[in-house]
Protein backbone atom coordinates (compact mmCIF):
# COMPACT_ATOMS: atom_id res chain seq x y z
CA UNK A 1 0.00 0.00 0.00
CA UNK A 2 1.13 3.52 -0.69
CA UNK A 3 1.51 6.11 2.06
CA UNK A 4 2.31 9.81 2.20
CA UNK A 5 3.97 11.85 4.94
CA UNK A 6 1.23 14.22 6.10
CA UNK A 7 1.62 17.12 8.57
CA UNK A 8 -0.76 17.56 11.53
CA UNK A 9 -1.82 20.94 12.97
CA UNK A 10 -3.38 21.64 16.34
CA UNK A 11 -4.16 19.33 19.22
CA UNK A 12 -1.72 16.87 20.72
CA UNK A 13 -0.16 15.93 17.35
CA UNK A 14 0.70 19.54 16.44
CA UNK A 15 3.85 19.77 14.35
CA UNK A 16 4.20 16.04 13.74
CA UNK A 17 4.47 14.49 10.30
CA UNK A 18 3.10 10.95 10.11
CA UNK A 19 2.84 8.48 7.23
CA UNK A 20 -0.84 8.12 6.27
CA UNK A 21 -2.10 5.36 3.98
CA UNK A 22 -3.63 6.61 0.74
CA UNK A 23 -6.92 5.38 -0.67
CA UNK A 24 -7.65 4.09 -4.15
CA UNK A 25 -7.86 7.66 -5.48
CA UNK A 26 -4.40 8.55 -4.16
CA UNK A 27 -5.77 10.84 -1.41
CA UNK A 28 -5.54 10.37 2.35
CA UNK A 29 -8.84 9.81 4.22
CA UNK A 30 -11.03 12.86 4.92
CA UNK A 31 -11.15 12.14 8.66
CA UNK A 32 -8.24 10.65 10.63
CA UNK A 33 -9.12 9.24 14.06
CA UNK A 34 -6.39 8.55 16.62
CA UNK A 35 -7.41 6.42 19.65
CA UNK A 36 -5.50 7.39 22.80
CA UNK A 37 -5.67 4.80 25.62
CA UNK A 38 -6.79 6.00 29.04
CA UNK A 39 -4.13 5.84 31.77
CA UNK A 40 -6.61 4.32 34.24
CA UNK A 41 -7.90 1.56 31.95
CA UNK A 42 -11.10 3.36 30.92
CA UNK A 43 -12.40 3.78 27.39
CA UNK A 44 -9.90 5.35 24.99
CA UNK A 45 -10.20 9.00 23.96
CA UNK A 46 -10.45 9.48 20.19
CA UNK A 47 -8.72 12.50 18.66
CA UNK A 48 -10.27 13.60 15.36
CA UNK A 49 -8.36 15.36 12.59
CA UNK A 50 -9.97 16.59 9.35
CA UNK A 51 -8.16 16.76 6.00
CA UNK A 52 -7.67 20.29 4.64
CA UNK A 53 -5.79 21.66 1.66
CA UNK A 54 -2.17 22.44 2.51
CA UNK A 55 -1.89 25.33 0.06
CA UNK A 56 -2.23 26.63 -3.49
CA UNK A 57 0.31 27.76 -6.03
CA UNK A 58 0.28 31.53 -6.54
CA UNK A 59 0.03 31.71 -10.29
CA UNK A 60 -2.38 28.93 -11.27
CA UNK A 61 -4.00 28.14 -7.93
CA UNK A 62 -3.06 24.47 -8.16
CA UNK A 63 -3.43 22.13 -5.21
CA UNK A 64 -0.22 21.70 -3.15
CA UNK A 65 -1.12 18.67 -1.03
CA UNK A 66 -2.98 17.85 2.17
CA UNK A 67 -2.59 18.39 5.89
CA UNK A 68 -4.73 17.45 8.88
CA UNK A 69 -6.29 20.06 11.18
CA UNK A 70 -7.43 19.18 14.70
CA UNK A 71 -11.22 19.06 15.17
CA UNK A 72 -11.88 19.70 18.89
CA UNK A 73 -15.61 18.98 18.44
CA UNK A 74 -14.72 15.39 17.51
CA UNK A 75 -17.22 13.40 15.48
CA UNK A 76 -20.04 15.90 16.16
CA UNK A 77 -19.32 17.75 12.91
CA UNK A 78 -19.25 14.53 10.90
CA UNK A 79 -23.04 13.96 10.67
CA UNK A 80 -22.66 10.73 12.62
CA UNK A 81 -20.39 9.09 10.06
CA UNK A 82 -23.22 8.66 7.56
CA UNK A 83 -22.87 9.32 3.87
CA UNK A 84 -24.27 12.58 2.56
CA UNK A 85 -26.25 11.87 -0.56
CA UNK A 86 -26.95 14.84 -2.86
CA UNK A 87 -30.68 14.13 -2.88
CA UNK A 88 -30.99 14.02 0.93
CA UNK A 89 -32.34 16.95 2.89
CA UNK A 90 -29.96 18.40 5.48
CA UNK A 91 -30.59 16.90 8.91
CA UNK A 92 -33.21 14.46 7.61
CA UNK A 93 -33.35 11.06 9.27
CA UNK A 94 -35.43 8.08 8.35
CA UNK A 95 -37.48 7.28 11.43
CA UNK A 96 -39.84 4.37 11.86
CA UNK A 97 -43.40 5.39 11.24
CA UNK A 98 -42.43 8.35 9.07
CA UNK A 99 -44.08 6.85 5.98
CA UNK A 100 -47.86 6.78 5.97
CA UNK A 101 -49.58 3.50 6.68
CA UNK A 102 -51.16 1.78 3.68
CA UNK A 103 -54.81 2.74 3.35
CA UNK A 104 -54.35 5.63 5.79
CA UNK A 105 -56.52 7.96 3.71
CA UNK A 106 -59.58 5.67 3.69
Amino acid sequence: MKSEDTPFEGGPLDGRVLPVLLGMTGHPPKVYRVPVPDAHGGPPTVLVYRRVQAGQSKRLGLHQGWKYAYAPEGDAGDAGGRRKWPWSKPGARSEPGATPEPHADE
